[in-house]
């Protein structure tokens, strides 16, 4: 294809601020400069907008903003300018972009709010749209959404504020323990509880609600969690090669997703052929029916008795070089850079 002017989004307000950095600076440090023009979008954690022209080294290390390598940018909501304006000394810039791709991970960029304002523009975005993003992004809601085209999820409850404590045991002893609390809407696994026993309930449910106004219950699932990789949208459908999480532990919580200091990814998971392709056509059905395009990772559960039950689709997944997402590609046959241009063309097909 001729040289393709991609925007990339990166940082975020969100408390995956540092993940975001660590996938773009991946992402930026392979993109085939022979095809791509690369406009790089910071966003800090005050939620101030920067081009950045520096390189993926000074991204993944957070060192983006040393240095006067940037200059406030925007992207403007209009489709006329179908882009990206930045400003300099009293005068403006408008660079016109072929697709975007919003690196952000959390809340405030993966949660449809910039997919939105991309969709404004008329900009193609590597990834999904507005709605699946906010829907992904809110596990109750992609839990019914899912119920709905007749996939199994784990059974639970949701809470707001201000809540019955009384209501809260009684609904969660109907579900047994252990049990899940998490934030509704959250990533990284941040503020997750395993609770074992009634005692723990009270404070896991006030920790949940540190980090999202809805709190979910969810029963626990005794079996693995797998992952797929998917690229397309519709028919068209491109799958990685699935893979599996060995926990050793009660969660897979955040500092066990990225050290991996007791827990192992296994890719491709450890299970039969038949298993993989029944994981991948359930991940096919969850992701038409959330309205997934361009690319998601689709996680299960897979019980010893073979049955399959829903967790979540992470629409922007980590995209590091030994990240999931791309190790699953890469099982499939795909490089990182090919996963790369697989997405872009999905993003603009």
């Amino acid at each position: 294809m001729d040289r393709f002017t991609l925007a990339v989004i990166f940082g975020g307000r969100s408390s995956e601020h540092e993940i975001s950095l660590q996938s773009a600076g991946a992402i930026v440090g392979a993109l085939d400069r022979e095809k791509y023009d690369a406009v790089l979008l910071g966003i800090d954690r005050q939620g101030e907008w920067m081009r950045y022209y520096g390189g993926a080294a000074d991204i993944a290390a957070d060192r983006w903003r040393d240095g006067g390598q940037c200059k406030r940018a925007l992207v403007s909501p209009s489709s006329e300018t179908h882009g990206v304006i930045e400003f300099d000394s009293g005068t403006y810039m408008a660079t016109r972009l072929d697709a975007a791709f919003p690196v952000l991970h959390g809340k405030n960029g993966e949660d449809g709010t910039v997919q939105g304002l991309l969709e404004l523009a008329g900009i193609p975005i590597v990834g999904c749209g507005c709605l699946t993003s906010a829907l992904c992004m809110d596990k109750e809601l992609a839990h019914i959404a899912a119920r709905e085209a007749g996939i199994e999820c784990p059974r639970g409850f949701s809470v707001r504020r201000p809540y019955d404590p009384e209501y809260i045991r009684e609904a969660a002893s109907g579900l047994g323990y252990p049990l899940f609390v998490k934030p509704a809407r959250s990533g990284s696994s941040h503020g997750i509880t395993c609770v074992k026993q009634p005692g723990q309930l009270a404070g896991a449910v006030g920790f949940a609600f540190t980090h999202d106004d809805k709190v979910i219950v969810e029963q626990a699932v005794d079996g693995v969690e797998i992952g797929c990789a998917v690229i397309g949208e519709g028919d068209r459908l491109i799958f990685g090669r699935a893979d599996e999480i060995e926990i050793h532990g009660d969660m897979f919580d955040y500092i066990e997703k990225y050290t991996l200091k007791t827990s192992k990814i296994h890719m491709p998971a450890r299970i039969s052929s038949e298993a993989e392709a029944r994981v991948l056509e359930a991940a096919a059905r969850i992701y038409r029916a959330l309205g997934c395009q361009v690319f998601a990772r689709v996680d299960l559960f897979l019980t010893a008795s073979g049955r399959l039950l829903f967790n979540e689709v992470n629409t922007i997944p980590g995209f590091t070089e030994h990240s999931r997402f791309p190790n699953m590609m890469r099982g499939a046959g795909y490089s990182f850079g090919q996963t790369l241009d697989e997405l872009v063309k999905a993003a603009v097909a």
